[in-house]
């Protein structure tokens, strides 16, 4: 009778197996193999917590290859770590040809953190089946993780070799080939994805990621459209990075951020902090971030950390990203009360440890970017988490209580764009360090390539943010400005290529693009003393790029976009008293682009400006953006000592 059964879950009708052996286990409850082909059938229907039970009596009486390690699959759905690592390591001992289970045991580690360990269990599982898609695949995942993704590519070339038609292959080469900067062979890769799997999640997002890397925009126009509406239909899942860097709407990007959340986390895992009340002294604030190191992000927040009130506020960093031992490092490793460098633990671990260390307030400093691991707060190890600074949208995740802004980058009719409750800050979002040093700024212009006559425009962002609108604009200004040139970042070669190309199909003399290779940060700073105004763009603005424009004295011109990451540059400009400089619209922006570069008189006052405000204006005073940050804590705690959820409110009162 259970044959029957057996067919019917084969051919996948679970529900046919599942009355099988609900009948055979009404004549004997015992029978094991009744037991598992019930656990079976109901683990095939995503019901875990009903197959758990049936499948753990199955393998206490059952000696069959496949018990132990369905039985550990369903751990691994509960996020049982320890349970399915036991079962699975019984499954590869009894059964050491079982590749499957291998492949189980070594997800059951990777999620443990234990990489290493994962990474020799794969192995194990090739040793048995070199050809293994899955154990292939596996093993590049983790190399990527350890950072060694030169190792991981023949590991995924080597199936879609095998099989070109392997569509996960093909998505997973194509976002390690991402990784590694070969972003045309990215595109291939993930062209070949969509191609066999249309629907496969994520491909399409970072196929237009990996275009706009390199500014290849051909088909570029339709693919963003057929994104935005998957976006908008919640149809399949992208990367909410991508989604900031294009033209859409907030609603947009929320139903990215929405579904990228449930994509990740369809189960959360019980909430760590369980209520228990707050013990006296000071409140202990943990920073958590992949970036603790030579990077944008410490780059903008050292100062932060430095100035944090030590009488209030113990602080800790939990850093989940590499050490490369700068200058930078040491400083961010001094500016914290302790420094917990946690990679090679795993979410479940780090938030434990939060949750041990009593922290109060948990600051994820990464959200939706490169290199996150949000789901460390999705064990909610602290009363009240907070996102800032890494991600200028929503994180949409229901664990995430307060996002900190400012009135610019969100305007009220924005907030209900937010999953979490708006905290606005006094001055601009954005902390910045007021110690970054500027090396000497170089002799002339002829030293880094420049004419040494003319207007040079600059723009030092990511290529990414260079979209087939803006750079339209820019052409038309060094049209109407013979003498004129623009500077910009020398991103990647091939971006260089096709910028140049387009230049000129604009009909501009491509040698009037030049590019800026990347250098110490202290010599970009200088540089920016060559150049005459900063074009910023849309619609994804310069963040620290505008900053570092700014402190070094450069002007910023930009437009108001209709999101976060749009309205950021618009926000510092506020914040440093030139809001004369944010352009209601693209065409406004054009217009005082030319003027700017047509009326040096005009150009120069802003510059005096900027000059004089550097200083002492809101943007880069560090002590004042730290007391507001640390009065919105304040607030955040007052209201959960009352026993009030989170909600929106602006900070108004704090010392300075």
């Amino acid at each position: 009778m259970l044959a029957s059964g057996w067919e019917a879950l084969e051919r996948d009708d679970f529900a046919s197996a599942e009355a099988v052996a609900r009948a055979a286990l009404e004549r004997d409850a015992a029978d094991g193999e009744a037991l598992y082909l019930l656990g079976s059938a109901l683990l095939f229907q995503d019901r875990f917590d009903q197959a758990l039970e049936p499948l753990r009596l199955a393998s206490s009486r059952l000696s069959r290859r496949g018990v132990g390690h369905r039985l550990g699959y369903c751990y691994l759905a509960f996020g049982d770590l320890v349970q399915a690592e036991s079962a699975l390591r019984r499954e590869v001992e009894a059964y050491p040809d079982f590749v499957p289970a291998y492949n189980a045991l070594g997800v059951a580690l990777v999620r443990q953190g234990k990489r290493g360990e994962a990474l020799a269990v794969f192995e194990d599982a090739l040793a048995c089946d070199p050809q293994s898609a899955e154990a292939n695949n596996n093993a590049a995942n983790v190399l990527s993780e350890l950072g060694r993704d030169e190792e991981a590519l023949p590991y995924l070339q080597k199936v879609v070799q095998a099989n070109p038609q392997h569509a996960d292959a093909q998505y997973n080469l194509g976002t390690l080939l991402q990784s590694l900067g070969r972003h045309e062979e990215a595109i291939v890769a993930l062209e070949n994805a969509l191609r066999i799997s249309p629907r496969s999640p994520y491909a399409l997002g970072y196929l237009v990621w990996n275009q706009l890397a390199i500014c290849r925009w051909h088909d570029l126009e339709g693919r963003i459209e057929a994104l935005r509406r998957q976006m908008r239909e919640q149809a399949i899942p992208a990367a909410p990075f991508v989604l900031v860097a294009l033209p859409g709407s907030n609603e947009e990007q929320r139903r990215c951020a929405e579904l990228h959340v449930k994509q990740k986390f369809p189960r959360l895992p019980s909430p760590l902090w369980q209520g228990t009340r707050h013990r006296p002294g000071r409140l202990r604030i943990a920073y958590l971030s992949a970036d603790f190191h030579e990077h944008a992000t410490a780059k903008l927040a050292v100062g932060l950390f430095e100035l944090h009130d030590r009488s209030r506020f113990e602080t800790l960093a939990t850093s989940y990203g590499p050490d490369d031992r700068s200058p930078m490092r040491e400083r961010l490793q001094r500016a914290f009360d302790r420094f917990v460098d946690v990679r090679e633990q795993s979410d479940a671990q780090i938030a434990t440890m939060l949750r041990e260390m009593e922290i109060d307030l948990a600051i994820d400093l990464k959200g939706h970017t490169t290199g996150a691991r949000m789901g460390i707060l999705a064990y909610r190890p602290a009363p009240i988490q907070i996102s800032y600074l890494g991600f200028p949208g929503t994180s949409a995740a229901p664990f995430i209580d307060y996002v900190m802004a400012d009135r610019f980058v969100i305007p009220e009719e924005q907030r209900r764009f937010y999953s979490e409750s708006v905290v606005y800050l006094p001055d601009s979002y954005q902390v910045n360090d007021a110690t970054r040093a500027i090396a000497s700024p170089p002799v002339s212009r002829s030293e880094l390539g420049l004419p040494p006559q003319g207007f040079v425009f600059c723009c030092f962002n990511s290529t990414y943010k260079i979209t087939p609108l803006i750079f339209a604009l820019w052409m038309r200004l060094l049209g109407a400005l013979p003498g004129a040139v623009l500077w910009l970042l020398a991103d990647d070669e091939l971006a260089q290529h096709n910028l140049r190309q387009a230049a000129r199909v604009a009909g501009i003399d491509p040698l009037r693009l030049l590019f800026a290779p990347r250098v110490p940060h202290g010599a970009h700073l200088a540089r920016h003393a060559l150049a005459d105004l900063f074009l910023d763009t849309l619609p994804c603005n310069a963040h620290t790029t505008a900053s570092d424009a700014l402190w070094a004295g450069l002007p910023v011109l930009t437009a108001v976009g209709t999101t976060f990451a749009g309205r950021v540059a618009g926000s510092l400009l506020h914040a440093v008293g030139l809001p004369e400089l944010v352009a209601a619209d693209l065409e406004d922006y054009e217009r005082l682009a030319l003027r700017l570069a047509s009326e040096p008189a005009l150009l120069a006052q802003y510059k005096a400006k900027l000059q004089a405000n550097r200083t002492g204006a809101a943007l880069f005073d560090t002590g004042r953006t730290t007391r507001g940050i640390e009065a919105a804590y304040l607030a955040m705690w007052q209201r959960q000592e009352r026993g009030l959820g989170p909600g929106s409110f602006e900070v108004t009162r704090f010392d300075v």
